[in-house]
């Protein structure tokens, strides 16, 4: 089997991840092809499920045939996408076991609704995990304040856990300790840290070019992304059992940055990278395999530092991001429960 840039990353201690899922992709062999080309995971959120499922005709007779069953706009939803996780999860079953649980795993996100309510987020994320019943399924819980309480109940409980929507360093470090303190408590279950990327330099960027500090551009992510990984260093230094830091939102948003910034420039051993198809396409064509995440640390720390002297609130932001964050997966949850409830009709 010809080795590509993704094994090269994941023999120095990442795991690429694909964060996408279709009925097309797992029915055509398209997920096994890029598990044979090096992927070994598989992440999900409301937006895929709604291109997926509302956007394309693949699911339109599985709808009707459920509607005809009686069943309501969310049993629908829930049956589809139990039954599209499931399946990706069968298929990298082998990569779980070869990793010894240390891969393999494919992400279900609970209601985003529900991302204010801590106890049915607990209840939720107990339900799917148990309804899925496969040892590398994780629930994906954003990671809001009730989040972040809830990821140390399910870890205590052995739910494996995707903690999502995490912005800010601050809110990185809560929830490493929240996965700490379930693992205080007893739980022995997997769980990663997603850590949003590109999204921040969108942010950033249009007020470093109100400031006149374009010589900032495109760097801040990158830069949050290298601090995050020495706070992850420092608080799991010594222990056994880790709840790796995840890159998500890896995809190239500014067409004036390299297609694979977001991959080549944060690979560091003991962290995951869920790309999206196109970016993950063109790292595997044309990307570079390197520990890239410690280069010219001291040089991304002080550049992090030049933000509050340009009046940049990088707090303010982060908070703004995973409001627009919950925002938009809540838009895409109801468009989808809407879409569904159109094809039942039709």
């Amino acid at each position: 089997m010809k080795k590509t840039t993704i094994h090269e990353a994941f023999n120095l201690g990442q795991s690429i991840w694909l964060d996408y899922i279709s009925r097309e992709l797992i029915a055509s062999g398209g997920l096994q092809q890029w598990i044979d080309d090096g992927v070994v995971g598989v992440t999900t959120n409301p937006s895929i499920f709604e291109n997926a499922i509302a956007k394309t005709s693949d699911y339109d007779a599985e709808v009707a045939s459920l509607a005809k069953e009686g069943k309501t706009t969310a049993e629908i939803y829930e049956v589809l996408t139990v039954q599209e996780v499931g399946a990706a999860a069968d298929i990298l079953r082998p990569v779980y076991e070869a990793t010894k649980g240390k891969d393999g795993y494919v992400s279900l996100e609970v209601n985003p609704l529900l991302a204010s309510d801590r106890d049915t987020t607990i209840s939720e994320a107990k339900r799917l995990f148990a309804l899925l019943s496969r040892p590398n399924v994780m629930i994906k819980i954003p990671a809001t304040p009730e989040g972040i309480s809830a990821l140390t109940e399910c870890i205590a409980s052995n739910v494996n856990v995707n903690s999502t929507l995490i912005f800010s360093h601050e809110q990185y470090v809560n929830v490493a300790k929240a996965y700490l303190e379930g693992v205080k408590r007893g739980g022995r279950a997997a769980s990663v840290a997603s850590v949003f990327v590109s999204r921040v330099d969108t942010a950033v960027d249009k007020l470093l070019a109100e400031k006149n500090a374009t010589e900032l551009c495109g760097h801040i992510a990158v830069d949050g992304i290298k601090s995050m990984y020495q706070s992850f260093k420092k608080l799991f230094a010594g222990c056994s059992q880790i709840q790796r830091p995840l890159w998500a939102s890896t995809g190239t948003k500014n067409p004036a940055y390299p297609d694979v910034k977001y991959v080549n420039e944060i690979i560091a051993p003991n962290t995951v990278n869920t790309v999206p198809p196109a970016a993950l396409t063109a790292f595997r064509d044309h990307g570079t395999a390197a520990l890239t995440i410690e280069y010219k640390l001291d040089e991304a720390e002080a550049e992090l530092k030049k933000l509050p002297e340009l009046g940049i609130d990088i707090k303010a932001v982060c908070a703004k991001l995973l409001e627009d964050g919950l925002k938009a997966f809540n838009a895409s949850f109801e468009s989808l429960m809407s879409a569904i409830d159109k094809k039942k009709g039709a």
